[in-house]
């Protein structure tokens, strides 16, 4: 009798085992298609980051900064009046507030007071210069009669000495009486008497000339060689009510640029000091970004880079557009108050951060204004 149950499990066995090649050769073609996708991916991701994602680098560590400006107190007083409110937008040159002027103008009129009378002493410098010219013509005028008043006894004395000589001759003959000898010396003491008071009177003449040219020439330098507008008093005078005008100006307290009043730390009748803080004027026009970047995304950073930016105010249907200005000189740590010591035992490596100022445009900036400390997304584009 033939054996007909081998074959017939032999069969079996081929009808089941044909199944199984069959998953087994789809699973291979199924893990060779997600093998050949993911080399595709990684390639095309390569090929991507390679050509275009490695030229960008991006930071949510942005935030928005501007050059605040600072508004304080140039002159002391009592708040006399407010004008301003807090968020309030104000223009340059706007009114802020006011101090109260009543010193500053009193100040003022002493020193146009002052002004009028340092004027009044130049025209009295001009005017007792022709005084002392005069009292100077007089002096000389003196002199000059001392002289003739010398000449004059310088004769007499010339006289006198012949007289006296001729009788001293005429005496040993008892041609002169004893009499007349003694007139003659007497004369001639007089003649010398009156030559030496006409030297001391022309000498004290001279001194007198002297001292007149002195005082001539030391009120001539108090208004001579410029124009009496110009003299160094009336000058002086000027920039004393100048700096008066000045202080009574900064009585009044303007805005220096436009901007959002924020900080407003004065009332109505607070006593302040010169320099005290009053408000703080924060302009909304002219916003930068500090992007705090690792550094390890620097590498290519420079100035002049553009730069994409949006804002988590307006999300990122609204973007910015600015430009590299710079990179700062060191980390926020190195900056802090209590830098990090890092020269220790237990230091671990921390990758820092560099800030990078970025200017935005002004007109992006004035369509969707922005606020001192609102936070930024910034991407450079470093392939430029």
């Amino acid at each position: 009798m033939p054996d007909t149950a081998a074959p017939a499990a032999d069969r079996a066995a081929i009808d089941t085992a044909r199944p199984a090649a069959t998953g087994n050769a789809k699973r291979k073609q199924l893990l060779t298609y997600v093998a050949a996708a993911v080399v595709v991916g990684v390639i095309g991701w390569g090929a991507y980051y390679g050509l275009y994602a490695s030229h960008f680098v991006e930071t949510d560590n942005a935030y928005v900064g501007t050059d605040v400006a600072q508004v304080n107190a140039l002159v002391a007083g009592p708040i006399a009046s407010v004008s301003a409110l807090e968020t309030q937008h104000v223009k340059a040159g706007q009114v802020l507030a006011t101090i109260d002027d009543a010193d500053a103008r009193i100040a003022v009129e002493q020193a146009r007071a002052a002004l009028a009378l340092a004027e009044r002493h130049v025209q009295g410098y001009v005017a007792n210069d022709a005084a002392l010219a005069g009292a100077l013509s007089a002096r000389q005028a003196d002199v000059e009669r001392a002289e003739a008043q010398i000449a004059s006894a310088q004769a007499d004395l010339d006289t006198a000495k012949t007289n006296l000589a001729r009788r001293q001759k005429l005496a040993t003959s008892g041609a002169v009486s004893q009499e007349e000898l003694t007139d003659a010396q007497d004369a001639f003491a007089r003649a010398q008497a009156a030559l030496s008071n006409a030297i001391a009177t022309r000498d004290a003449a001279r001194a007198a000339v002297t001292a007149a040219g002195g005082q001539r020439q030391n009120n001539s330098t108090l208004f001579a060689g410029v124009p009496a507008d110009q003299n160094p008093e009336v000058l002086a005078a000027k920039a004393r009510l100048d700096a008066a005008e000045l202080a009574l100006s900064r009585t009044v307290v303007k805005a220096p640029a436009d901007g959002i009043v924020s900080k407003k730390a004065i009332e109505v009748g607070q006593q302040v000091a010169v320099g005290t803080p009053l408000m703080t004027i924060v302009p909304t026009d002219h916003a930068f970004v500090d992007a705090n970047f690792k550094e390890v995304q620097l590498k290519k950073v420079v100035p002049g880079q553009k730069v994409e930016l949006t804002s988590d105010l307006y999300g990122k249907s609204v973007k910015y557009h600015g430009v590299v200005r710079g990179i700062s000189g060191g980390t926020g740590s190195a900056f802090s108050l209590i830098p990090a010591q890092n020269a220790t035992g237990n230091w671990i490596k921390v990758v820092q951060r560099l800030p990078v100022r970025i200017d935005l445009d002004p007109k992006e900036v004035a369509a969707h204004p922005l606020r001192v400390g609102l936070s930024m997304t910034a991407r450079i584009d470093t392939s430029k």
